[in-house]
Parts: C-alpha cells; sequence; structure tokens
C-alpha cells in the first residue's frame, strides 16, 4: 500500500462541510472519472446549500455531456475567493496549467487523486493509487457528509469508474471497485441509461475520425507496440472534435501482440498530447514520466512540444527501449 500520509476523508469532508464556497478542477481534456467525479462531488456540495462549480479549460466531451448539469463553467472568476479550491483527478499544477492562477485564489486547497505519479501538494489530500478510479475515492468522501446521495450520484460515480476501468476489463479493476459499484446500484440510477451514453452514442464523425487514425497506425518493436496520430488537419476533414478521437487507443491495444499503444494528438495550439495503454506487463507511467507527465503503470500520457514527426519518433524511441 502506498503511503502519501494521507488526510481521512472525515478530515476533508469536515472541511468542506466549513466552507460556503468551492471552486472543482479536474485535469485539462477531461475524461469520464474526471467529470463523474467531480459532478458527484459538486452536486452533493450543492445539496448541502454551497456555492460550488466545477472549472474547466476544455469542453465536457459529448459523450459526457449528460452529467453536465450547469456545473461546469469556464469563467475563472465566477467565485473571487473560493474557500476552497479542490483538483479531483489531477494531482500536479500541469495538468490544470491554464488554471493555476485561479486554483491559488483557494484560501484551503485540497487535491483527491488515485494517480501514482501525483505528490502532494496541497493543504489537505487523499492520493490513492490502489483506487481504481477518483470516483471510487469520492465515493468513500461522501458518505462522510451530512447529505444523502441520490440517483445523479449514482449516475456520475458509475461513470467515472465504468470509463477508468475500461467497463470493468482493466487491470486495476479490484473486489472494492465492484463492492463499491453495487452499492451505487442502491441509489436507483438506470446504469443502461448511462452505458448507452457513453458507449453507443457515437456520431458519425467520430467513426470516420477513428477510421483515418487507424489508416495511419504503424506497428513497431517487432509487433509489441502501435501509434496512430490525430491533427487537426484531420479533425476538420471529419468535422470531428478531439473528444471524438475517444476509443482509438483501445482499438490500438486489442490488436493482437501489441503491448503498448500510443495515440498522439496535434492540440489546437501546436503542442503533441500523447496517451498510452498497456495491456499486461509494461509500464507506461514510467515512460510518459521522462517527459514530465504521468498516470497509471497501464495507462498514461504527457505533452511534448515540437512536431507531430519529433514527438513521434521520440515516442517510438522511448517505447521501444522499455520493451
Amino acid at each position: 500500500m502506498t503511503n502519501f500520509n494521507n488526510n481521512s476523508f472525515k478530515e476533508i469532508a469536515a472541511e468542506f462541510e466549513k466552507a460556503d464556497s468551492i471552486l472543482l478542477f479536474p485535469h485539462m481534456l477531461p475524461d469520464g472519472d474526471a467529470i463523474g467525479s467531480c459532478g458527484a462531488l459538486c452536486h452533493m456540495l450543492r445539496k448541502m446549500g454551497k456555492t460550488a462549480y466545477i472549472l474547466i479549460e476544455d469542453p465536457v466531451p459529448k459523450y459526457l455531456a449528460f452529467l453536465e448539469k450547469d456545473m461546469c463553467t469556464f469563467d475563472m472568476n465566477i467565485i473571487d475567493e473560493p474557500d476552497i479550491c479542490a483538483c479531483i483527478d489531477c494531482g500536479e499544477v500541469e495538468r490544470f496549467a491554464k488554471r493555476k492562477a485561479a486554483f491559488e485564489k483557494g484560501k484551503i486547497k485540497i487535491c483527491i487523486d488515485h494517480h501514482a505519479t501525483s505528490k502532494p501538494f496541497t493543504d489537505f489530500s487523499h492520493i490513492s493509487p490502489e483506487a481504481a478510479a477518483t470516483g471510487e475515492l469520492i465515493f468513500k468522501l461522501l458518505k462522510e457528509f451530512p447529505a444523502e446521495p441520490d440517483e445523479y450520484v449514482g449516475e456520475a460515480l458509475f461513470a467515472a469508474i465504468t470509463t477508468d476501468t475500461g467497463n470493468f476489463q482493466y487491470s486495476n479493476t479490484t473486489k472494492q471497485t465492484h463492492l463499491i459499484t453495487a452499492e451505487l446500484y442502491d441509489l436507483g440510477f438506470d446504469h443502461n441509461k448511462v452505458s448507452v451514453e457513453l458507449y453507443e452514442n457515437i456520431g458519425v464523425a467520430r467513426m470516420l475520425i477513428n477510421g483515418r487514425a487507424l489508416d495511419n497506425m504503424e506497428i513497431f518493436a517487432g509487433g509489441k507496440a502501435a501509434v496512430a496520430y490525430v491533427t487537426q488537419k484531420m479533425l476538420d476533414e471529419a468535422g470531428a472534435e478531439m473528444d471524438d478521437t475517444e476509443g482509438i487507443i483501445q482499438s490500438l491495444r486489442s490488436i493482437s501482440g501489441v503491448e503498448i499503444a500510443v495515440l498522439l494528438k496535434e492540440l489546437s495550439d501546436g503542442r503533441i498530447k500523447a496517451g498510452m495503454r498497456a495491456k499486461t506487463t509494461a509500464n507506461v507511467a514510467e515512460i510518459c514520466s521522462r517527459f514530465g507527465g504521468g498516470g497509471h503503470v497501464k495507462a498514461a500520457g504527457c505533452s511534448l512540444d515540437g512536431t507531430l514527426e519529433e514527438a513521434k519518433a521520440l515516442i517510438m524511441k522511448e517505447v521501444e527501449a522499455s520493451l
């Protein structure tokens, strides 16, 4: 068990109870765990009479729009001096760098995360790499709140957990994951509805961009690795947005013999974001840490400057060396 000298959930809940205004910070390009965890926490804080918002810098992906419920905002000044600023599902300022100034305004800062590469930097923190998803940690935190969780909390945390475990297929899935999910069912939410929103709500643009990315796929490292990329031009041609690329990396990893899958994304500001997934024994968090990134052993990411070709060459070299 990794020891981060964590605060207890009771201690963290007490801070939230004392506060009147709270800003929540998911990581950039938020995924299901980030939005689901923030949504559940923000919803419960509002049920307790708090002023609470989720501050984002990227649009909520379309497949997660059903969770938004008017909680997400781009307004950096929506709360002048928050009693609490809490980063959720991210344990480094670099993962929400554009919102750093807003985060620093918090009188008290809290971090709740499950990434092994995170390092405590706030007044209160609970970082647990043993958790399959940050949603598991938010579930435990909410048990310390005076308000009762409801159907929306079930939807949001189910979305958080199912997306970060690959619909309970990834190796991070544990007995605890299933026990927590079983308790969520008691909240009366429609798990089939959530699953349809997440996995069976694909637009034509997403299908097109997935196909174009797989067209440029390259197998290397003796068949043990696969890489593909998405450029801004490709997105324009497909009429797609970056969140439509969800699922490409899973397709790469599913190829027989592939241990590490890499998807390179050319962001609108010119940076290259690399996402990596491992199938069994590889450690992609260690690879990404060489480029200032991080994540989990089997799911990690990093950002690189330079051209797509330069980033691809660097990443392929490190992946091949690790294999």
